[in-house]
């Protein structure tokens, strides 16, 4: 079995990681063996990190203390950083990596990180517990059991608060895009396959006279190849979190409702006015399926690389969406005070 090395010790990898491989442990004991390594060059932004965890500053330091035979590699850094510590994994060595979503955050550094793994053909699972937990199971299994009829449109709602990461300089999401809506995008595709983009919008944060262009909300329209249409809307300014999944059939609708936080992993499922609760840790269970897969399947199963080719459709999707709300400005022209900014490049 394989044992966890983590690079970067932020939200993701110190809050989120850590205690779900943990519980992925208690419920599956030798799972992964020996103690986690990470690694994290900064000591006084990291997140608390439990005893037990072997931190060092360096990916030369982790190799000595965990060579790429033995490790799995979780890339837990910010998206800005991605392909650096791609880069600087692969040529190390190391080949079976969990990674953060996104995979890129633009068409340059999607082709080089398909070009990484063309050359070096690793192992890589991107984190997307929101199509790996019980939730979007149900929701498959409704969709392919044809109970409600074909399914039309899919609505999906991620909004929370999030002012203070935001407002940081060196927060490495470069808009709201880059957030939130990753985790949604692989959803809907395992739900509704392929799709293309029909309308993208962002607006800025704002607030206390600072502008973090692109940051405030983010709505996507997709058309999927089988006539589904899908809308997502992520406000990262909103007062509180909500995170649902809203499925339109011929003959009624199906309402998922997805763990808001790490705080409580219970969801809801309402078909037609029945709501049921249930458990569903999705990112201990995606871990578990990782290192599993990990243990049991070869580099050369196509399954690695259809997941790969997935995801990084999810980036291109983004790409698009970037694109198409980038503002078109000449320099003679003052700033506009409407942060609005349409699917077709344009500033309202």
């Amino acid at each position: 079995m394989k044992q966890p090395l983590i690079v970067g010790l932020g939200r993701s990898g110190a809050g989120l990681h850590l205690p779900a491989l943990r519980t992925a442990l208690a419920r599956t004991p030798g799972l992964w063996r020996g103690p986690v390594v990470a690694v994290d060059p900064r000591p006084g932004d990291r997140a608390p990190v439990p005893d037990g965890v072997t931190v060092v500053p360096t990916l030369g330091q982790a190799r000595e203390l965990l060579p790429p035979d033995r490790a799995a590699v979780h890339v837990c850094t910010p998206p800005t950083t991605r392909l650096a510590v791609l880069t600087e994994l692969l040529d190390a060595g190391y080949r079976d990596l969990v990674v953060e979503k996104p995979l890129a955050v633009d068409p340059a550094e999607r082709e080089a990180v398909t070009a990484l793994h063309a050359r070096h053909a690793p192992r890589l699972a991107v984190v997307a517990h929101w199509p790996a937990s019980r939730l979007a199971a149900r929701l498959r299994a409704l969709i392919h059991s044809g109970a409600l009829g074909r399914l039309r449109r899919i609505d999906v709602i991620q909004h929370k608060p999030r002012f203070t990461r935001s407002l940081r300089p060196d927060d490495g999401h470069p808009t709201a895009f880059d957030v939130e809506l990753p985790h949604s995008l692989g959803l809907v595709l395992s739900l509704a396959g392929p799709a293309e983009t029909t309308t993208a919008r962002l607006t800025d944060l704002r607030i206390d006279g600072t502008v973090r262009p692109g940051l405030g909300s983010a709505h996507l329209e997709l058309l999927h190849a089988g006539g589904v249409r899908t809308r997502i809307d992520s406000d990262l300014t909103a007062p509180v979190r909500e995170r649902k999944a809203v499925l339109v059939f011929e003959h009624g609708t199906a309402v998922g409702h997805f763990a808001p936080s790490d705080a409580d992993d219970h969801v809801q499922l309402d078909i037609e006015g029945r709501r049921e609760v249930f458990r569903d840790d999705a990112l201990s269970a995606f871990l578990h399926h990782a290192y599993t897969r990990f243990a049991t399947v070869p580099a050369e199963d196509p399954s690695w690389a259809a997941d790969f080719a997935l995801h990084a459709d999810v980036v291109r999707l983004l790409d698009e969406a970037r694109s198409r709300c980038a503002p078109e400005r000449s320099t003679d022209e003052p700033p506009r005070t409407d942060t609005r900014r349409t699917a077709t490049g344009g500033t309202l």
